[in-house]
């Protein structure tokens, strides 16, 4: 038992291994970092989708944003799409599953803002159907998928696929890479009001 322990923690050090030694997705991470800290001096809003774990993530990742990471400071707007239980089990009844999340971003939806979409897989239909929905309305969408990127790699502007396809070990590697976006944006964007007297 002890030794499967191990060997599943080696497994998840191992790809994160990879991440580390994988220079492109590291300056891809800055991009998003800066692309991200560029929409909140702008006054635009970062939103967040997944299902299942990676809802669970979507909403722990806008919670670092709106809530805070390291610093006390003012709230970010950022929000995960699933959190309003009415609205998805409406739309999921009376129209598809499919559609939970390209509605909502129908409807709040501004240019310049951000969709993040965490699919493992990077099949995920109301995901994929949520990223359409964002181009027709000029956002940025970020896709945080497994090795291939799935049917998300095109329509992701920018694409952070973790060099695995299995899933706990790519999970694992999103919060990894979720949270160093959360605290350098927080660090960028904050040291930046702060520069331009605007805190």
């Amino acid at each position: 038992m002890t030794n499967q322990i191990k060997e599943l923690i080696q497994a998840s050090i191992s790809t994160k291994q990879q991440v580390l030694e994988n220079e492109k997705l590291l300056q891809l991470v800055n991009t998003v970092t800066d692309i991200i800290v560029t929409a909140f001096k702008n006054g635009n809003s970062v939103y967040f989708c997944g299902n299942g774990g990676s809802a669970a993530d979507a909403q722990h990742l806008a919670a670092e944003f709106s809530g805070r990471f390291y610093k006390d400071r003012k709230a970010l707007p950022a929000e995960a799409l699933h959190c309003n239980t009415s609205y998805l089990t409406a739309v999921a009844n009376d129209y598809s599953f499919d559609l939970i999340y390209a509605r909502l971003i129908q409807g709040l939806g501004k240019p310049g803002d951000i969709l993040i979409g965490l699919s493992t897989s990077g099949n995920s239909k109301n995901i994929v159907q949520a990223f359409e929905m964002a181009r027709e309305k000029n956002m940025v969408t970020v896709g945080f998928t497994g090795e291939t990127g799935g049917n998300m790699k095109a329509s992701s502007d920018h694409l952070i696929n973790i060099p695995s396809t299995d899933t706990p070990r790519i999970q694992e590697s999103h919060m990894l890479l979720g949270h160093i976006i959360c605290q350098l944006v927080e660090e960028r964007y904050f040291s930046l009001q702060t520069s331009e007297g605007g805190l």
